[in-house]
């Protein structure tokens, strides 16, 4: 059989039917040209191999993917958030609990390398504090202080990985001044090394929950699309159950069931287990359409028929056929998740303190005078915003490209 590119270049120009032309400007769009003639110039040129038509599928997907700038950019934030999420105790100059009683409520400071008309390696000045008229702390600059920011410095020690003991930091200060990029809290704690170790939680909250979300989702969706009559039916009332309630009233209601008692760690488990057991219900009815379709294809009547098992045909030839809508799915999945830790954190339902997440910190800034006196006390909702931005973006990208055979 003749493919596209053959049909294509046997035909005169003129004698070009429309059909090909439609399937031709389509294959152009999938691998990114604006039109046929674009690509058939590169073609042409030497500058696209015609191999590039008899790509894999994944391949193909991943070309796709790759011209979505949009997508691509959200995917390398998302990379940063985890890769800082993971070494936040190396990167945050101060632990969570580091307090300095002299910096309350401190703007955040301008890091300098001009000082007295002269080229200085970067450093802060010292500040002095006074009581303005209103009885709010004010922060006035000492040029007669300056603290170097240095590298790989000793401070406040951690686990490394859970691991091992360190006090080694990306950077800090010497002993007398402080360095507070995004400024201080009501406690004189740094706002920037709090955001960075509060995205442990809440990141990893989103990740844990989406992979118990995707183990119950796709496990109860191939079920419920494979077997179909009376699992079908079960499976379909539970997930209408479920998705009968409204989300934060039921997220409230169970979270209002964990003890107070309860350890950090229990109060974590706890909080991914809840938004586990509501979030798997998307996925799992979106998995039941694409199996009621796949489970009467050629290849999987042909496996069935050659005596192959169910557990066979689910893992063998349904699970790799979804696994595009699978990683699609749990992708725009993971903001739901962040969301939800941070709404219930904010209601004061979710976690906490000692434990920090950024809803914990959007909950302690919640007081609207507060932020009218204090605006950067508000800066864990800026990052989770960007968060879930990117996420939404790399999602639709995966969404796009999934498929690249469609325009």
């Amino acid at each position: 059989m003749q493919t596209i590119w053959e049909r294509w270049t046997s035909l005169d120009s003129q004698k070009k039917s429309k059909e090909i032309v439609g399937e031709y400007e389509k294959l152009a769009q999938t691998l990114g040209y604006q039109s046929a003639e674009e690509l058939e110039s590169d073609v042409e040129a030497g500058k696209v191999p015609e191999t590039e038509y008899g790509l894999s599928q994944w391949r193909l997907i991943w070309k796709k993917f790759a011209r979505n700038r949009a997508a691509i950019v959200g995917g390398v934030i998302i990379g940063i958030y985890y890769l800082v999420a993971i070494f936040g105790n190396f990167i945050a100059p101060y632990g969570l609990t580091t307090r300095s009683r002299d910096h309350i409520h401190m703007p955040p400071q301008r890091v300098r390398v001009v000082h007295e008309g002269s080229l200085h390696r970067p450093f802060v000045y010292g500040t002095i504090r006074e009581l303005s008229e209103d009885f709010r702390l004010t922060y006035e600059l000492d040029t007669d202080r300056v603290y170097p920011i240095r590298f790989f410095t000793r401070g406040d020690g951690y686990r490394l990985f859970g691991l091992f003991e360190t006090d080694m930091h990306l950077f800090g200060v010497d002993e007398g001044g402080v360095v507070a990029l995004l400024g201080t809290d009501r406690q004189g704690r740094d706002l920037f090394s709090r955001i960075i170790l509060g995205s442990q939680v809440s990141l990893s909250i989103g990740l844990v929950g989406v992979l118990f979300s995707l183990f119950l989702g796709t496990i109860l969706g191939i079920i419920s699309g494979y077997f179909g009559k009376w699992i079908d039916d079960l499976i379909q009332r539970l997930i209408e159950l479920i998705r009968s309630f409204p989300s934060i009233s039921l997220w409230m209601a169970l979270s209002a069931a964990v003890p107070q008692d309860w350890s950090v760690m229990q109060t974590y488990f706890a909080i991914t287990i809840i938004l586990s057991l509501i979030g798997w219900t998307w996925l799992a009815r979106q998995l039941r359409g694409s199996v009621l379709a796949l489970r009467n294809v050629d290849y999987v009547l042909a496996a069935r028929l050659s005596g192959a098992g169910h557990r066979w045909v689910i893992f063998r030839h349904l699970i790799p056929a979804t696994a595009g809508h699978i990683i699609v799915v749990s992708t725009l999945a993971m903001p739901a998740m962040i969301l939800a830790e941070t709404s219930l954190s904010f209601l004061g339902l979710g976690l906490r303190p000692p434990v920090t997440s950024w809803g914990v910190l959007i909950q302690e800034a919640q007081n609207f005078q507060t932020i009218a006196h204090y605006p950067w006390l508000f800066l864990p909702a800026a990052f989770m915003a960007v968060a879930i931005l990117a996420f939404s973006y790399l999602g639709d990208g995966l969404r796009d490209a999934i498929d690249p055979y469609t325009i």
